[in-house]
This record gives structure tokens, sequence and C-alpha cells, in this order.
């Protein structure tokens, strides 16, 4: 078997389709059905249930997907540690929350590519419920996140800096005054992320802690919707304070003072606890710090 018969295989996998996965490879379908014939004839098993356009993972299928995860981790570790020092190459895979991409990513990366400049940095967003299982799968490499702080016994938190949560509205929306707890939220809509976004979970417990039931009017992944949504008198949103900077400068959004119970996040750096630490990871990881002590 071979290393581009396992990736494809994965990436089967992933897809629930040969032919999306010929196409997110960049592979003719019938490239990809070749190698799949190959491992499976190797292996003596079918890997792959095919009921009409449908494919599903046999129990063998199921049991490569641990291994095949497993030995592209150690290729791309390889290609990583065994290498010119001075010229380390390979592909580092990075998970990232949305607001920390396009915040503070993209500077980061700029300083990182000027000593590290054979190396691909491949971005994913990520979901705090999901960070241990990637890292674990080896599917990332390392993740930097903004969220309350991960406790999980399988990854190490190499870096954390607490990071601040604000309200926001439009200069003029008339609604609340400029000094707000969570009584003063009563009947005032509120412009939220997404069901499985912490920031969201934490407010919403609170206001209902406290007795206040919350009149969410939109709901969106999106910071930069959201901000939109704000500035034209929609409601107040709840986002990190980093995402509103920009609107803070140009006087398109106002930070309104918060009286109320503390939010505590973090931006965070988490690798998997038997993780090493090659020169390619420690090296994003200083500029992490370095960027995040100049803040």
């Amino acid at each position: 078997m071979t290393i581009t018969q396992l990736n494809t295989f994965l990436e089967i996998a992933k897809q629930d389709s040969f032919s999306a996965a010929a196409n997110s490879l960049g592979y003719a379908q019938s490239t990809v059905t070749m190698q799949i014939k190959q491992l499976e004839d190797e292996l003596g098993c079918p890997l792959f249930e095919r009921l009409g356009k449908t494919i599903t993972l046999t129990s063998a299928g199921e049991r490569l997907v641990s291994y095949a995860e497993r030995i592209l981790q150690l290729e791309r570790e390889i290609h990583l540690e065994v290498s010119d020092e001075e010229n380390t190459a390979g592909v580092l895979k990075l998970g990232v929350s949305e607001t920390l991409c396009i915040s503070r990513l993209p500077k980061v990366l700029m300083e990182y590519k000027k000593s590290f400049p054979q190396m691909e940095i491949r971005v994913q967003f990520i979901n705090h419920e999901d960070i241990a299982a990637r890292l674990a799968s080896g599917e990332l490499d390392m993740v930097y996140t903004l969220n309350p702080l991960i406790e999980d016994e399988s990854v190490n938190v190499i870096y954390k800096k607490k990071e601040t949560l604000g309200f926001y509205s439009s200069p003029d929306f008339s609604m609340v005054k400029s000094r707000i707890s969570e009584a003063d939220l009563e009947g005032v809509p509120l412009l939220l992320t997404g069901h499985d976004c912490n920031f969201r979970h934490m407010l919403v417990t609170d206001l209902l802690e406290c007795g206040v039931a919350p009149q969410i009017e939109v709901e969106t992944s999106s910071k930069e919707v959201l901000k939109q949504f704000a500035k034209n008198g929609h409601g107040i949103t709840f986002i990190p304070d980093m995402a509103a900077e920009n609107e803070l400068g140009e006087g398109t959004l106002r930070r309104l003072t918060w009286k109320g119970n503390d939010f505590r996040i973090y931006s965070q750096v988490i690798v998997h606890k038997d993780k090493h630490m090659n020169k390619a990871i420690s090296g994003l990881i200083q500029l992490i710090k370095t960027d995040g002590k100049n803040r």
C-alpha cells in the first residue's frame, strides 16, 4: 500500500463519495476507484459498501481509518523532522478560531514565512467541541483558539492569554444606556453567535440565572454579520473585543460598559499531550507568544 492510496481512502471516508473525493484531490474518478481497488486487493477485503450511489465504510474500513491517520501523521512528521535543519519544509495543520484568524493570525503568519519559507500552513476553522478529537487523530497539529480555558487530559495548553468580550451597539442605539448589567438586557434585541459557540452559551446561561429571558433577534456564526446588524441599529451584539477594534476606531460601533458577571475567555495554543514539538511547531508558537506580549 502507498501513502497516496491511504490519503485517497481517508478522503473518500470523509466525503462519503468517490466523486467528491476525486474532485477534492484533483484526480479523475477512475484513478480514485483504481487506488481503492488496489488497496482492497492487497488487504483482501472490501473497505466500502457500495449501495447504489451511497457508500459506507465496512467494518474493515472503519478499522483502517485510525491506522491510515496515524501513518499519514508520521509521514508528515518525517518531512518536518528528517530535513535540512536550515530549510525546514512540510505541512503544518492549524486549527484556529475565526476571530483569531481575522484579527491576529495574518501578522503572525507573515512573520512565520520569513523564518520558514518552505513550510505550508493549512488553516481550518474549529469548534470547541471537537478540538481534542481532531488533535488526537492527527487531523490537526496544533490549535489556536479563543474560548473558555480548555480542560482536557488528552491535550496540553502550551500558551494562554486572557482576552475580553464586549457588548456593542450603534452609537445612536437608544434602547439601553451606556452602562448595563443583566437586568438592562430584558427585552433588548440581541445579536448572538450560533448554538455551538461558547460566547453565546456563557451569556444566555448568565441571563437565565439572573432571571432575564434573552430576546435573540439574530444568530449567526459570522462576527462580521453581527457587527453589520449592530451598526444598523438592529440590537446589541456580544463578541470578542478584538473583533470590533476597527469599528471602534471608525466610530461605527460603541462599546457598552458592562457591570454584570465576568465572562472569562482566553486565546490559547493547544497540542495533543503526546505531540512532538518539532522546530516548525515551536517556531509558530513562539511567534504567537511574542504577538500576545505586544498587545
